[in-house]
């Protein structure tokens, strides 16, 4: 039976999602605030962890490829649907993908492109990756099973790689040098090797390594595969073909979160997050969290109704905005703020100055979204 005020339509493989977008809106908009965050004066929970540890801006990068996994599922579900072949979307994520990888590379080198610097790794490579490869092993095989078992196969391993692997030149973390150290670790070694001179300049020590590189490009495949999850548990079809209501929907989102949170808070007392290596027990609290504000959106929009019209519509249509050209919202703040005179509001206080600058370039990257909205286009790559 329906709970009262809940929203009574089945959520098919062919439905979209309001909730999804909510959440792909709100991520796109905080990511552009967190990488504009108005410099030094910033609040702690808006710059990341300098290393270890965990801070609000941390969960921004997770949550987007969180929400890159649960959205292949019902993407490729319905194209599917529609007769589409498996060959035919192994080649269309592909194409993206390369895309989305290039695009990325173009970003990092804008305005002044010096090739002899220029950085490969980023934001939108690591999230073309991430989508092909969770893309092809879904459409290869469509089991939450195995899906499961590559999460578990992929944060042992990445475990006992940072932590059982010597160091060439240094040796054995936590033995012979101090395990997770920002300048020797197997990460920053092997990105130090392949991409000499071409790696993220804002790394603790210049050309350390990149917190987009390629080792820990690994868990954050496991980021996506458990947005996947999320993805298929939300699109509600039983073994038997059936549909689950819609609130043990909501609930099994929650009771995945709190999974995850006691697992990978657990595994931090001797695995420490770190964004920037992406270990694995960052991998596990922060897809808590994201399952959590998943939960949350997919209780207020698809359980209860909320965000289709009146009061709640108006209150969730900017996210919807936003995530509808997400992808072009993040281009835009990657090239419009640079280009900018550094122009603050006269406030006071470092913080609410900083966070004021964060909201205007937020506000300045809705403008040209809300256009393409309104007109009714939707960029895909």
């Amino acid at each position: 039976m329906a709970q009262p005020g809940a929203a009574t339509t089945p959520v098919t493989p062919s439905a979209r999602l309001l909730s999804l977008d909510v959440l792909r809106g709100l991520t796109i908009a905080w990511m552009i605030m967190v990488n504009n965050n108005g410099g030094p004066g910033a609040w702690s929970q808006m710059d990341h962890a300098e290393w270890n540890g965990f801070t609000a801006t941390d969960l921004v990068f997770p949550m987007f490829l969180f929400v890159v996994g649960a959205s292949i599922v019902l993407a490729f579900d319905a194209r599917l649907a529609r007769g589409a072949t498996r060959a035919q979307l192994a080649w269309q994520a592909a194409r993206r993908a390369g895309v989305l990888f290039l695009l990325g590379v173009l970003l990092n080198g804008f305005p002044d492109f010096e090739l002899a610097h220029l950085r490969i790794y980023g934001v939108l490579q690591r999230i073309a990756i991430c989508y092909l490869i969770v893309a092809l092993f879904y459409l290869w095989d469509r089991r939450a099973s195995s899906k499961l078992i590559a999460v578990a196969a992929i944060l042992l391993g990445y475990w006992i790689l940072l932590r059982w692997i010597p160091v060439p030149g240094a040796g054995m973390p936590g033995r012979e040098i101090p395990f997770l150290d920002y300048d020797w670790n197997i990460v920053s070694w092997l990105d130090r090797h392949l991409m000499p001179g071409h790696l993220y300049a804002g790394w603790p020590l210049p050309d350390m390594g990149d917190p987009e590189g390629l080792l820990s490009t690994i868990p954050a495949v496991a980021t996506t595969l458990i947005g996947l999850l999320a993805g298929l548990w939300m699109r509600g079809r039983t073994a038997a073909g059936r549909f689950r209501p819609l609130h043990a929907r909501t609930q099994g989102l929650y009771s995945s979160a709190a999974i995850c949170l006691i697992l990978g808070y657990a595994w931090s007392l001797v695995f420490p997050l770190n964004k920037n290596l992406w270990t694995s027990s960052f991998v596990l609290v922060a897809a808590g969290w994201s399952l959590a504000m998943m939960a949350l959106a997919f209780w207020a929009i698809e359980q209860r109704g909320w965000g289709r019209q009146g009061w709640s519509r108006a209150l969730l249509w900017p996210w919807i905005v936003f995530g509808s050209n997400a992808i072009t919202a993040y281009v835009i703040s990657e090239i419009v703020p640079p280009l900018l005179p550094d122009v603050r509001l006269p406030i006071a206080d470092p913080g609410w100055s900083a966070f004021s600058y964060s909201v205007s370039i937020a506000l300045l990257c809705f403008i040209p979204v809300w256009v393409l909205y309104w007109r009714k286009i939707f960029l895909k790559v």
